[in-house]
């Protein structure tokens, strides 16, 4: 290559530097270009009790395909999520599997009451392993006094909802303390489901929700303890008061009322309020 040419080349490539130098001034002065924190990907912290589980990530995932907003979720019991968001963990909503929790932020100061909205009331189910020989549709709870059933599965009633309601549902039927001791608790309710579908309980109080997700289906089998033997698991969503986005966080709450969202959840087995 002659020392022309590469001359010829080296000016050539210096006025393409300096034409991009020039057209990045001009879209930097005409403010055509987004500051880098919009520019990032948007997204919020959500905690959510452990029922929700299977809905909440298709919820999540429905609403980044409409707004471009990443819905980053961690699940755990509804009380231990609580004493984070007391602590100060950095969640922008709470989703409770009662209503209390919420209101216990509300009266703390780490939640915004305004925004509390009861967004599903969920079911308590007991369920068992496909091939397990316990006959629940005949049965119900009395199946627990069956000699084969030396571990029942529960989420601990200390931190989750559907614990308590389980322990509820088993004074009702004056079973409580027949079974006490083969109570096996799970740190939440997706816990206590996994004890009994990997074998360690015979039988375990699960989630509706649970129970019919995609996970499970094929898995096993389910009854539903009737609705009247447990307080009501009412579940209820709230703003936290020291989210770092506040607006981002107010757009999702409004998408959880609506008709997409409150379809997803009454398919996973909830009870939802009326559609906006």
């Amino acid at each position: 290559m002659s020392d022309g040419n590469t001359a010829r080349r080296v000016r050539q490539a210096g006025r393409l530097v300096v034409a991009l130098s020039l057209f990045a001034f001009v879209v930097l002065a005409r403010g055509l270009i987004v500051p880098l924190s919009e520019a990032a990907e948007r997204a919020i912290n959500v905690a959510a009790a452990a029922d929700l589980s299977a809905a909440l990530e298709e919820v999540a995932a429905n609403y980044k395909k409409h707004s471009g907003v990443e819905v980053k979720l961690s699940f755990g019991a509804s009380g231990a999520l609580t004493q984070q968001i007391q602590n100060g963990a950095p969640f922008d909503i709470f989703f409770s599997a009662d209503t209390d929790y919420p209101r216990q932020l509300i009266a703390g100061g780490q939640a915004d009451g305004a925004t509390l909205y009861r967004y599903a009331v969920g079911e308590l189910v007991l369920w068992v392993p496909k091939d397990s020989p316990l006959d629940l549709e005949r049965k119900g709870m009395d199946v627990l006094l069956d000699p084969s059933v030396r571990k029942i599965a529960i989420a601990n009633p200390r931190h989750a909802p559907y614990g308590r309601a389980a322990v509820a549902a088993l004074q009702h039927y004056g079973l409580y303390e027949k079974v006490k001791d083969r109570l096996v608790l799970g740190e939440n309710i997706s816990q206590a489901a996994q004890f009994a579908e990997s074998g360690n309980a015979q039988v375990g109080f699960v989630a509706l929700a649970h129970a019919i997700a995609p996970a499970m289906q094929g898995k096993g089998k389910y009854w539903v303890v009737p609705t009247e033997t447990y307080p009501a698991l009412d579940q209820a969503v709230i703003a936290i008061s020291h989210s770092a986005h506040q607006q981002d966080a107010a757009a999702f709450l409004e998408y959880v009322k609506t008709a997409e969202t409150l379809a997803v959840l009454r398919r996973y087995g909830f009870s939802v309020p009326e559609q906006k």
